[in-house]
């Protein structure tokens, strides 16, 4: 059976970008260093915080993270599958993301820890500049670059 939505959040916030070296010396390059937003309900209701975080089920690996405002729950994934923006309009590219790890909150609050899979969709802005990062004295630049998305949360279809 196909996994099947269970929450949406509508996402605004920023995807902050460092200007660094990449594994070759003499050039720098944007690199993501987390993203920033919030997750509100159709009714403008705070649902979820998004950012990047050590997940404790894989020791502490940084991973693309999801709590829950109310009830504390977490979730942490990664993305297997990534199509750049068909556009070209400066979207961050489409994934589909795995929960790799996920964590009750502290008095039992579950709503993120049944999650199997994460969609944005709808994404508006959020890829890095085109400019500034271009030589190596840019180096530790950074740019926080505003972006809005839908977030569908997926559970397995027997989960509450």
């Amino acid at each position: 059976m196909p996994n099947e939505a269970f929450l949406l959040g509508r996402g605004v916030g920023t995807q902050n970008y460092v200007c660094q070296p990449p594994s070759s010396l003499g050039h720098v390059v944007w690199t993501l260093f987390t993203p920033q937003a919030t997750l509100f309900s159709d009714q403008a209701d705070q649902l979820i915080t998004h950012f990047f975080s050590p997940n404790p089920v894989e020791g502490v690996t940084v991973r693309v993270t999801w709590q829950d405002s109310r009830d504390t729950s977490t979730v942490w994934a990664r993305a297997i599958a990534s199509v750049a923006d068909p556009n070209a309009s400066g979207a961050v590219a489409r994934l589909l993301l795995q929960a790799v790890g996920t964590k009750l909150g502290p008095t039992g609050g579950n709503t993120l820890s049944r999650t199997t899979f994460i969609q944005p969709v709808n994404t508006v802005g959020g890829s890095a500049p085109a400019t500034g990062c271009d030589v190596p004295t840019d180096a530790g630049h950074k740019a926080f670059v505003p972006y809005t998305a839908d977030y569908f949360f997926y559970k397995a279809p027997s989960s509450n």
